[in-house]
């Protein structure tokens, strides 16, 4: 039954998107009202989880998965992170605090696919398990901005330190988890192991490949959700913005749950088809929420509410995709390869996009609390996130036979 691995699981990934969820959503609009910075600044503030991510594979395909223990690495990181996350208050000038962001996020993108790692490696049925391990993620998201927004914490610093001594208890946690030592030590190393580039060999999958593609092409338009909601809420007038954004992570766990039916029932390009749309939805529903006066409140929650078929139907079943394509050597190089994917090529040219098409709708002259065209904004990611869908529907194929992600331990 493994219950106390599950526990232990399910405690390190609500630790580990406290962290993120008590700043990530909070920080544009900190940088907005308080340290004044643009949208092009915020939008680059937003790109340095991508440089972060960026590096991911380097940690984790290289040093993880050759030199250092799984769940000592993750500790090391932890520790190292909250104290850079308790410095960044101190940096209010963005030639400071942009290089200090980079470097926190640095010590912390690697343990996302570290952690996925390290859970695949040990959960025996990883296709029905994981997703039920990762529910906590998704509460400790929710936990992570409901105790910020009590702190009344979205423009004020407070958000960092919340964040930066959750990452210390989350460092002191992470050695308590099995022993999960490198795979490939005392084997021949090739250049491109030396680069985590072990898991580029699966693209000549041509599925595989289409599945990259469009991941890569998803995140474009996805960032924006995440650069620009915040100060759109905070535009509107909204009070509690973090805490009504945490509604996103409710829906998480419910289809979290739901997500090993549907992958049963529909399979792999059915279940990441219908992530793709929910993105392009919750992008329309935005739109037309700018003009909908009546309706504005019920099409905003809409949005926030998709998120869960947004993130669960396409990240969380696309690292269960790739894990069935992966073998037990390159495991953690295809998880940190798709986090350079997600958390860092694809976002870095998002949040970068993001911010430039936010400050290009900045009106001449605000309109009560409104400041920016936001109608123009988000149509642009309703587009965008239409197109990969059809480019999803058209080229990916279902794998022929579904495998089963298990290890021995």
């Amino acid at each position: 039954m493994q219950t106390k691995l599950k526990a232990q699981l399910s405690l390190f990934m609500f630790l580990q998107y406290f962290i993120w969820g008590s700043w990530y959503v909070s920080m544009g609009t900190y940088l907005a009202s308080t340290l004044k910075f643009g949208g092009r600044e915020i939008g680059a503030a937003y790109g340095a989880f991508a440089i972060g991510s960026m590096i991911s594979p380097f940690f984790v395909g290289l040093i993880a998965d050759r030199y250092f223990a799984s769940e000592r690495m993750l500790g090391v990181l932890g520790l190292l992170g909250g104290l850079m996350m308790c410095a960044l208050p101190q940096l209010t000038e963005f030639g400071t605090f942009y290089p200090g962001l980079i470097l926190y996020c640095a010590l912390y993108a690697p343990t996302l696919a570290l952690g996925n790692s390290l859970a695949l490696h040990h959960l025996a049925d990883a296709r029905q398990d994981f997703p039920r391990v990762k529910v906590l993620s998704a509460v400790g998201w929710i936990v992570g901005g409901l105790a910020m927004s009590a702190m009344h914490g979205e423009q004020s610093p407070v958000q960092f330190y919340l964040a930066g001594g959750v990452s210390v208890a989350f460092g002191l946690f992470a050695f308590t988890l099995p022993h999960t030592p490198p795979k490939k030590v005392g084997s021949g190393v090739s250049i491109g192991e030396i680069l985590g580039l072990d898991a580029l060999a699966l693209l000549k999958k041509p599925s595989f490949a289409i599945f990259i593609a469009c991941l890569f092409l998803i995140c474009i338009p996805l960032y924006f959700y995440f650069v620009n909601m915040a100060i759109y809420l905070t535009e509107l007038q909204w009070e509690n913005v973090a805490g009504r954004m945490t509604l996103a992570q409710v829906s998480d766990v419910v289809f979290l749950f739901l997500l090993p039916v549907f992958l049963k029932r529909l399979g792999y390009k059915r279940t990441l088809f219908l992530g793709i749309l929910a993105w392009a939805m919750r992008y329309a529903f935005l739109a037309q929420s700018v003009d909908a006066a009546g309706a504005q409140t019920t099409l905003i929650f809409a949005a926030i509410l998709l998120h869960g078929v947004c993130y669960d139907f396409l990240f969380i079943a696309g690292q269960l995709y790739a894990d069935g394509e992966a073998n037990e050597r390159n495991r953690g190089a295809v998880q940190g390869f798709i986090a350079f994917i997600l958390w860092g090529l694809g976002a870095f040219v998002g949040t970068m996009l993001a911010g430039y098409v936010q400050a290009a709708h900045k009106l001449p002259q605000a309109i009560g609390a409104v400041t920016h065209d936001w109608k123009g904004i988000w149509m642009q990611p309703a587009i965008g996130a239409t197109a990969v869908l059809i480019v999803f529907a058209i080229c990916f194929r279902e794998p022929k036979a579904t495998k089963s992600t298990s290890s021995e331990t």
